[in-house]
């Protein structure tokens, strides 16, 4: 089994790497955030075209879910109980005994913006959404952008750092409350002291994939029963270097059997 993770930042403008590497690696589920398109609008016959089932939940301009699949989801659930429900942030699909979640995390803005409290209560909210729904032995697989650099050997310069909204004691904090309930990174599993792997590499920031000076906020966790099974975990840095990348990569694990 393969599942891969990957904020696209629009879909329709990075259908020139997507296609191409779903053909060439052939993952069992794709997951994808910030799919930046109304439902309406979105390339499904792409995808269905090359074999694959997809659903999804979107807005024009922002946020955005969907997860591709080689077979059809038994169920489909999109949001988070209660209100705000934010059906573009996060979606739940089962495939037999298998559950696959796909989030997208408010990245916050600033620490003393009220966009920050709701990233730190979205956690909470998701916490709670899992004790509701699920049970921590199931196999369950919780990918996404989470918008949290999780230890300081996830970004390149942690001293300078500290303090963003997506790198700070606060979102530590919240972030590892709700990976409590039952998780394990499965990238640090594979790599548990590597530094200098990141996922997301900031358009702003001059040859920041060429200087390494990126952040590791794109994450695949799953619960104890896909843990031993768990074979790798790896980024794949060449979809940041394609032509009109996103300015994150693809993350990708793979399960024996």
């Amino acid at each position: 089994m393969k599942i891969a993770s990957y904020n696209v930042n629009s879909i329709r403008s990075r259908l020139h790497i997507v296609l191409p590497w779903l053909q060439d690696n052939k993952p069992d589920y794709f997951c994808m955030q910030e799919t930046k398109v109304e439902d309406a609008k979105f390339p499904v016959a792409a995808f269905e075209e090359l074999g694959y089932s997809i659903v999804f939940r979107g807005n024009k301009q922002y946020n955005g879910v969907a997860i591709v699949s080689r077979i059809k989801p038994d169920k489909v659930e999109f949001g988070l109980d209660g209100e705000p429900n934010d059906s573009d942030r996060l979606v739940a699909a089962r495939f037999d005994d298998l559950v696959i979640m796909n989030a997208y995390v408010p990245q916050g803005q600033e620490v003393d913006r009220p966009q920050f409290a709701y990233k730190l209560a979205w956690f909470k909210r998701l916490k709670q959404y899992l004790q509701k729904n699920f049970k921590a032995d199931q196999k369950i697989i919780l990918c996404g952008d989470f918008n949290v650099a999780p230890e300081k050997i996830d970004v390149h310069d942690p001293k300078r750092i500290l303090g963003h909204v997506s790198f700070n004691p606060e979102v530590w904090q919240a972030y590892e409350e709700m990976k409590s309930w039952g998780f394990t990174d499965v990238f640090r599993r594979h790599h548990p002291d590597e530094a200098g792997q990141y996922t997301f590499f900031d358009y702003r920031v001059r040859d920041s994939v060429g200087r390494n000076l990126g952040w590791r906020v794109d994450h695949i966790l799953v619960t104890e029963p896909l843990v031993a099974t768990s074979r790798s975990c790896a980024i794949d840095l060449a979809t940041r270097l394609a032509e009109k990348p996103s300015d994150h990569v693809i993350i990708y694990a793979q399960w024996e059997g």
